[in-house]
């Protein structure tokens, strides 16, 4: 353990050794993902995804070791028991810093197959990290807003016509499509002008799981419905590396997708829309319930 390092050297260190792993990794993603393009075999395309997952399990895994190493953090954990890494899930979850990621990594390192995520396009300009993210095969959207549909309407029904593009990539081998229902990260703020009738959550967005599940519906049957807590109410990224957060708290649970919520389009069934909305309310309903047990056994009496 490191924790004898004061805080500020701890999350610089951490941060340091990040981004030398992703800088000696991209490299090799970028290689195997020029060498799937190269040689277009159905055989070949699906081992080269395998290698570019690989790859990016072992910058999993050294985070995983360097918060171990340089950080005594309490992990509390249930509800990873009994999942296959040879399966297809989708996961959602809160979303209160962007720690939640490495939380989440954490988790379920190993336990199912590497989270990949919907990303915006603009993304993909990021330096070095938009390579890795592209050739780890992580889909990028182009949203339209209402207001530019209206303008063309020739846009309508693009966004899941993108969404299922994407996931054509998904169905050989198996994926975790993680997505921040909420959007954004919570903040007082945040909550406040939504009027949110959450305590602890931001009103969630069905729209991207929906396009997701009508995209994937003869893969993705199952649902990982993560809660992440912090006792402590400094949540920030910065923070957590430094070592300032020394508990997290994680709970996961699975439940079957229902069958009637697959393969539909969101966008123009009226009915799919209003029942999926309505299934994802309850589900951040019976989160927000979950999350107020959590605070009332952690915050001090």
């Amino acid at each position: 353990m490191l924790t004898f390092l004061p805080p500020f050297v701890r999350g610089s260190l951490i941060m340091l050794l990040i981004i030398c792993s992703t800088l000696m990794l991209v490299p090799f993603l970028f290689l195997a993902a020029m060498l799937k393009l190269l040689i277009p075999l159905a055989t070949t395309r699906r081992w080269f995804t395998i290698v570019s997952i690989e790859i990016a399990n072992l910058w999993v895994g050294f985070n995983n070791l360097l918060l171990s190493v340089v950080n005594d953090i309490e992990w509390d954990i249930k509800g990873a028991e009994g999942l296959d890494p040879k399966d297809w899930y989708f996961v959602t979850c809160n979303h209160q810093s962007w720690a939640d990621i490495l939380v989440a990594q954490k988790a379920l390192f190993r336990k199912i197959p590497m989270l990949k995520f919907f990303l915006k396009q603009q993304l993909i300009w990021v330096p070095v990290i938009g390579l890795a993210w592209w050739a780890l095969d992580f889909p990028f959207m182009k949203r339209y807003s209402a207001a530019e549909i209206e303008k063309n309407p020739a846009l309508k029904g693009k966004d899941l016509e993108t969404t299922r593009k994407a996931c054509e990539k998904f169905k050989y081998t198996p994926v975790t499509v993680f997505n921040f229902m909420e959007g954004t990260r919570f903040t007082p703020d945040k909550h406040r002008s939504q009027e949110s009738p959450y305590q602890y959550l931001l009103k969630p967005k069905a729209g991207g799981a929906a396009f997701v599940l009508g995209a994937m519906g003869e893969q993705l049957h199952t649902l990982l419905n993560i809660t992440i807590h912090y006792p402590s109410d400094d949540r920030s990224f910065w923070h957590f590396l430094c070592g300032k957060i020394h508990k997290v708290v994680v709970r996961i649970e699975r439940q079957s997708i229902p069958p009637r919520f697959l393969s539909r389009d969101y966008l123009s069934d009226q009915q799919f829309r209003a029942e999926f909305q309505q299934w994802v309310s309850d589900l951040w309903a019976q989160k927000d319930e979950l999350l107020g047990q959590l605070h009332g056994k952690t915050d001090p009496a």
